[in-house]
């Protein structure tokens, strides 16, 4: 098809589309000084847009770098779709999407038990299935700048915690999964042990304001000598070459990551186009070139409610 014949058909696809929304689009157009032809001429000159639609992901703050420097520009370059993400605690996400306070295409968590509190009439309907696809276990992070980085080849890492004037990052256990495993780490540890009151030491309380921060800034300021250690999941050391001490198998929990489209997605094709790169080939070769263990993908809810072309790509759904 010639340019001159595509920009007939789209401009004869968006009148149709205009006229059957006129009298939402009017109104709108009318406060911001537009006629409707002049806001199809300018839709007529903007064939990058038109072409490809923008993918809206909101995904857990642990996977800023594989999501920004390695599925979006890959994303994008496979399908001429423009990724969009947003990162941030997968509880919070959740909170605000239930709240109707942001939109997005796909969500991604990093606790399948996060996607219930979006599941069901009373919880909006806003997920309806989520498919389990990779995990990646707590770890202890340390500044090579720290004073106490040497300790942590001399004597157990929780003995290190309890040095006097150490500096601790984790996330807040009310926003965050990754702020819960790391709750449920130390109070693991403190029976394995035999050190009761261990949490109660080295973290204090829960939500304590001294060391809680939020998700997407702990890595900089570790980076950045604000904090000497930090609870983190391994892709994030990974990517980011900080030092980790690898916990023992016994009481390390795992981050298990999710992903789904939301109900209302502004673009379902495209979100759809999304899920099925990251559990593709390419998606999880950068999944594991950032510290990802790949899991069998498992999808959980209503299995009709995903797009044909996902499930096609399962080897089960129940």
């Amino acid at each position: 098809m010639d340019e001159s014949a595509r920009r007939e058909r789209i401009a004869a696809l968006i009148a149709s589309r205009a006229r059957a929304d006129a009298t939402q689009i009017r109104p709108t157009l009318v406060r911001l000084g537009f006629g409707l032809g002049a806001f199809i001429g300018l839709l007529l000159y903007a064939p990058s847009v038109l072409a490809a639609g923008t993918v809206n992901v909101l995904y857990a703050g642990s996977l800023v770098n594989l999501m920004e420097r390695s599925i979006g520009p890959a994303l994008d370059k496979a399908t001429g779709n423009q990724f969009q993400g947003f990162a941030g605690g997968s509880n919070k996400v959740a909170h605000e999407i239930k709240a109707q306070l942001r939109q997005g295409d796909v969500f991604v968590s990093a606790n399948p038990k996060v996607n219930t509190e979006l599941m069901g009439k009373s919880n909006g309907d806003w997920v309806s299935w989520y498919i389990s696809f990779a995990q990646s276990p707590l770890v202890i992070g340390y500044s090579t700048s720290s004073r106490y980085a040497k300790d942590f080849n001399i004597m157990p890492w929780y003995e290190v915690l309890l040095q006097p004037g150490i500096r601790i990052g984790r996330t807040d256990p009310k926003l965050d999964p990754k702020g819960r495993l790391t709750l449920q780490l130390m109070k693991q540890a403190a029976r394995y042990y035999k050190s009761p009151d261990l949490l109660q030491r080295t973290l204090g309380a829960p939500e304590n304001p001294a060391q809680v921060l939020p998700e997407e800034t702990l890595v900089g300021r570790l980076q950045s000598g604000q904090v000497d250690v930090g609870f983190f999941y391994s892709t994030e050391t990974s990517d980011a070459e900080i030092p980790a001490v690898d916990l023992p198998a016994a009481i390390t929990p795992r981050a298990v990551y999710t992903v789904t489209v939301l109900r209302g997605a502004p673009n379902p094709g495209g979100a759809a186009q999304f899920v099925e790169f990251l559990l593709g080939h390419q998606g999880q070769a950068l999944m594991h070139e950032h510290g990802l263990a790949l899991r069998k993908p498992e999808l959980t809810g209503d299995a009709a409610a995903a797009p044909s072309a996902v499930r096609a790509m399962l080897p089960t759904t129940k």
